[in-house]
């Protein structure tokens, strides 16, 4: 099969996450930039992407790189690439989104507008047709200026990859299903271990860890824009991935995932979505305050979304929160506890600085994701 440059976005500061499940997944990497990596694969990597992949936002073909400062530029620049090799006569094309960063050209308006006059010019003179009906499948384009150098992405995924299609009851600013996969992945919790998030909210971070310990593709219960494109990818590639996913998930796994909430309505929703997703009898839920933190086994993970006191919550509640964390860490002395938070005084209240602490964009949210390391388990002796 031809390959291609596959983009991948994904959220600031997880991007190593991604590479590596790019590389898991067995593609050459070609570049890792601010916010998204590209790699190269073909019409098959096109679908096991979208399927597989967990901390990716979604999955663009490169079709075009160039420099433009001018419209005119950017006019020839777009009408110069084979459109006719990625859009059918009857398919819907339009540019859906055009994001400028330290470039001449930044009206994302004026760009989109000006772009998709050069690829009408460019199918006119292929299809030799002066109308495009455009009711055919979707070809959307994405398009990325960062010092005048324009990349053109056509969209495969559709709606993001974050939207797994389990979470139908949501909380309040619940944590995107990718950068939750993404934050288990930064940490070394491993299905053996016993792992609880105390401020479950819809169940995100449990719902991740239970289909990463049973290994169920992320995007196994949803469609792509792509499921419907014949000329570029082979329909069976998708019967073929999805049998590999499904062939792929460890029916047996066995996991002590535990979901707290101190609000018993959104622990319901939380148990509702972890059913949608195929993984409830894998999740322990329960209606419990952080201040009832506890647990008797030893060499445990905290992974959670705790409340920042933004746009949500008046910022003076935030201290008694983040004080009975505090508290949780000091019962369970021998565990080790992952937060995102944007909250700028967790490490005061909870008192107790950070082993590690990783800055991620949370959407346009700067957050952080403190790690309070615990002992590493013993060693068991063999006879």
């Amino acid at each position: 099969m031809e390959t291609m440059s596959l983009i991948a976005p994904c959220h600031f500061g997880v991007e190593a996450v991604l590479k590596k499940e790019i590389y898991d997944l067995g593609y050459e990497i070609e570049s890792v930039e601010d916010g998204k990596v590209t790699f190269i694969g073909d019409a098959e990597a096109v679908c096991r992407a979208n399927v597989f992949l967990r901390t990716a936002g979604r999955i663009m073909i490169r079709v075009g790189k160039f420099k433009a400062e001018t419209f005119e530029e950017l006019f020839q620049g777009t009408k110069e690439i084979p459109w006719e090799n990625y859009i059918p006569e009857n398919g819907k094309f339009w540019v859906a989104k055009a994001t400028s960063i330290k470039s001449k050209l930044y009206s994302g308006s004026d760009i989109q507008s000006i772009m998709k006059k050069a690829m009408v010019e460019r199918l006119k003179q292929k299809y030799h047709k002066d109308w495009f009906e455009e009711d055919g499948a979707s070809y959307p384009l994405r398009v990325f200026l960062y010092k005048d150098e324009v990349v053109v992405g056509l969209d495969t995924t559709g709606e993001s990859l974050h939207k797994r299609g389990y979470r139908k009851l949501t909380s309040k600013a619940p944590i995107a299903e990718n950068l939750a996969a993404a934050l288990i992945s930064l940490t070394p919790w491993h299905p053996d271990r016993i792992l609880v998030d105390p401020f479950c909210g819809s169940g995100t971070i449990p719902i991740e860890a239970a289909m990463m310990a049973a290994n169920i593709a992320p995007g196994m219960n949803r469609e792509f824009l792509a499921n419907q494109w014949t000329n570029l990818i082979d329909r069976r590639l998708w019967y073929d991935v999805m049998d590999e996913a499904n062939d792929l998930i460890v029916r047996d796994v066995q996991t002590d995932i535990q979901a707290y909430d101190i609000d018993g309505k959104i622990v319901k929703s939380a148990r509702e979505n972890a059913k949608l997703a195929g993984v409830d009898h894998l999740i322990h839920f329960q209606e419990r305050a952080v201040a009832q933190l506890n647990h008797p086994k030893k060499y445990g993970f905290v992974i959670s979304n705790p409340p920042y006191g933004e746009r949500l919550e008046d910022v003076s509640s935030m201290p008694p929160i983040y004080k009975e964390i505090g508290q949780a860490m000091k019962r369970l002395d021998t565990w080790s506890v992952y937060l995102i938070t944007s909250y700028a005084d967790t490490e005061k209240y909870i008192g107790r600085k950070a082993d590690k602490n990783r800055k991620i964009y949370n959407g346009m949210m700067k957050t952080y994701f403190y790690q309070f390391l615990g002992p590493k388990p013993k060693k068991r002796r063999i006879d």
